[in-house]
């Protein structure tokens, strides 16, 4: 039965099922629910309406007025969220106003204990049941995610993501609804569709069973899309090229996994060889090598650039360029913003600037024509090229140059290898004590050479000044040079490779600095390591101090291993913290990659709390890991928090200099 306006007058009799206009419903003040239907849940309900109609009638009672008489209108007792569902189609223009709706009539039980009855006593659908269910719907009825949305009024997002959970193992969907898999693990099994690799993974799980553990153990072959081989490809190299990509849609993946790892290293060593290719054509190298990363243990010599002067057509054009620079920095100083052209000018000049001046560092064109570059996968993903280096077989031996005693600059990281070519152990130059020499026994030799050490001992104790000079000379000897065995005292810097204990470290601001300033010694000494005596000499006091620092920091180890035997050196080396008044805030800041993500989340915690303070803590405790470290990043980017391990003790002043050392800074830059 339909009621019109005039015969909902007439008030039918509790129980009986009618159906009445939209526009003569109106909201129970007994329901029991205050809280209002949030705007997410209306749509949902409006979305299963359109799509399947009202499939739970509406209970309602007859609105009476003061005097008991019926008004016409009735209200919604049980099902207020379906009429407002129904209004929202109106205002939509999917139905009139007068929609006829089906309701219960009921007078014979209490309105606000049926409307309780209703929220209350029932039992949600264990979310196990919707996920596998949402899937039925796809398998059997072919229903994509967005018309599956479209009929619940959800996001198709939450419909992949109800999908994606479906298609977990029936194995461990039973787990999960025995309540021993919550369900952020059981996302963290969704990340692959591998029913098979899931149980697997789960039969390893030990007491680590977070979702963080889950989802690493369910990524290991794959590669992430932050990885450095993702970013130099490209995703859309890969996938052109065939590869596909995981992506997990409970996370902020990122950009996913990359599945085909053999096809993404083959699209980086193609890319890297081609970029290769194109530096040995432009620079005229005998070979070039790419590699993914640095090939510490070359055995080669390097060849460092040395400065040269401009061509007379170079300077020519560098002054005429700089005078329009200069001229333009004059017309816009005053200016709070350059125009859009006056600025692409401003860059077009800087980097001609910049050509001209890199002009002034040139290979010596034999170390060009017999040595070569290696081409290397920077730890983000950009290209870094290694120049200089020299094979054993190309080396030109003192007997084809025609000199003796010939000793070049050695690479700093692979000078110290036991396979790097032995230069300059050449014959020593002949000189009038030869042949007096020979005319002596080796016995009278050792004698009279044993007095003259001691006699060298001697004085060099009283003249630091020439200890510095001595001790100066041995230590670049042996890191400039290849095998020169020119140091006539017995000290021997050990290096330590700090790339083999952190990963990139090379490609940090630092790690940039300090291959900077060891390129720049190496490109001021002299090509003959018989001429660095000298060279050393005749450096002013500035220079030669801190070329002496340079090669005593070359042999600076504090890096603490496991069950490192050093206590004392560890001690040793937090003194000298101390000394240089070290602040690591300058060289390392605390990321997800460099700490955040590498300790527990009780350890994030406490950085929080120390760098910003408890309340913050507090605010990103109930976070889960991935998000929680990415909070602490950006909370601790602007403050100076360290870890305890790269905290440097304050003291009043450098400790252990000697008086009138302290604020000088003369190490701190080499020579020009």
């Amino acid at each position: 039965m339909i009621m019109s306006a005039k015969s909902v007058e007439i008030n039918p009799a509790s129980g009986t099922e009618t159906l009445i206009p939209l526009n003569k419903l109106k909201k129970s003040p007994n329901n029991a629910r205050k809280t209002p239907h949030s705007e997410v849940a209306i749509e949902g309900y409006a979305a299963s309406i359109a799509a399947k109609g009202i499939l739970q009638n509406l209970v309602v009672e007859p609105e009476l007025d003061g005097e008991g008489t019926a008004t016409g209108f009735y209200l919604v007792t049980i099902g207020e969220g379906r009429r407002l569902a129904q209004l929202l189609r109106v205002k939509r223009k999917e139905i009139k106003k007068t929609e006829p709706i089906r309701c219960i009539i009921d007078t014979a039980n209490d309105p606000h204990e049926i409307s309780l009855d209703e929220n209350v006593t029932r039992e949600n659908m264990h979310p196990a049941d919707q996920f596998e269910a949402f899937k039925k719907l796809a398998d059997e009825r072919g229903f994509g995610a967005e018309e599956i949305a479209a009929r619940f009024g959800v996001t198709a997002h939450v419909v992949r993501q109800r999908l994606r959970l479906g298609a977990v193992s029936p194995k461990l969907m039973q787990v999960y609804r025995e309540g021993e898999l919550a369900l952020e693990q059981l996302m963290a099994f969704a990340i692959s569709d591998d029913q098979a690799r899931q149980e697997a993974v789960y039969e390893r799980l030990s007491y680590e069973r977070d979702a963080t553990t889950i989802r690493r153990l369910l990524t290991e072959t794959h590669v992430a899309a932050t990885d450095r081989r993702s970013r130099f490809v490209g995703l859309e190299a890969y996938i052109e090229a065939g590869g596909t990509i995981l992506r997990d849609l409970f996370t902020e993946d990122r950009g996913g996994y990359l599945e085909d790892v053999a096809l993404l290293d083959l699209l980086v060593t193609a890319r890297l060889g081609r970029e290769a290719d194109a530096l040995r054509a432009a620079e005229g190298w005998k070979w070039t090598e790419p590699h993914l990363d640095f090939p510490h243990a070359h055995g080669m010599r390097r060849a460092y650039p040395h400065p040269v002067e401009l061509s007379a057509e170079d300077q020519a054009a560098l002054q005429v360029v700089q005078t329009e620079f200069d001229r333009l920095t004059e017309q816009h100083q005053t200016a709070e913003e350059l125009p859009d052209e006056v600025d692409a000018r401003f860059g077009e000049l800087e980097n001609q600037i910049e050509q001209f001046e890199a002009k002034r560092q040139a290979y010596d064109p034999g170390d060009v024509a017999r040595g070569g570059a290696f081409v290397i996968l920077n730890h983000d993903g950009t290209i870094r090229v290694e120049r200089g280096f020299i094979r054993p077989e190309d080396e030109k031996f003192p007997a084809e140059a025609g000199q003796e005693g010939d000793a070049v600059a050695a690479d700093d990281e692979g000078g110290g290898d036991d396979q790097a070519t032995r230069h300059g152990e050449g014959e020593e130059e002949e000189n009038e004590e030869e042949g007096e020499e020979q005319k002596l026994s080796d016995t009278l030799i050792r004698d009279l050479t044993a007095h003259r050490t001691l006699g060298l001992r001697l004085n060099l104790s009283e003249q630091p000044d020439v200890a510095i000079v001595t001790v100066t000379h041995a230590l670049a000897a042996q890191i400039f040079y290849v095998g020169a065995n020119a140091h006539v005292v017995g000290i021997q810097p050990v290096k330590t490779d700090l790339t083999a204990h952190a990963v990139g470290i090379e490609d940090t601001p630092a790690g940039k600095a300090w291959s900077d300033r060891h390129a720049n010694w190496a490109g001021q000494m002299p090509r003959d390591v018989a001429k660095l005596w000298e060279f050393v000499v005749e450096l002013d006091h500035d220079s030669h101090m801190a070329l002496f620092a340079h090669c005593t920091a070359l042999t600076v180890n504090a890096v603490k291993l496991p069950l490192d035997l050093r206590p004392r050196a560890l001690a040793a080396a937090s003194r000298l913290a101390e000394a240089v008044a070290l602040d690591m805030t300058g060289y390392w800041r605390p990321t997800v990659q460099s700490y955040f993500g590498r300790v527990t989340k009780a350890g994030i915690l406490q950085a929080v709390r120390e760098g910003v303070g408890e309340e913050a803590a507090e605010r990103i405790s109930g976070m889960k890991k991935v998000e929680m470290a990415a909070a602490a990043e950006q909370l601790l980017a602007a403050t100076d928090w360290l870890p305890p391990l790269l905290r440097t003790a304050k003291t009043g002043d450098k400790v252990g200099l000697p008086d009138g050392a302290q604020g000088h800074d003369f190490c701190s830059q080499a020579a020009e």
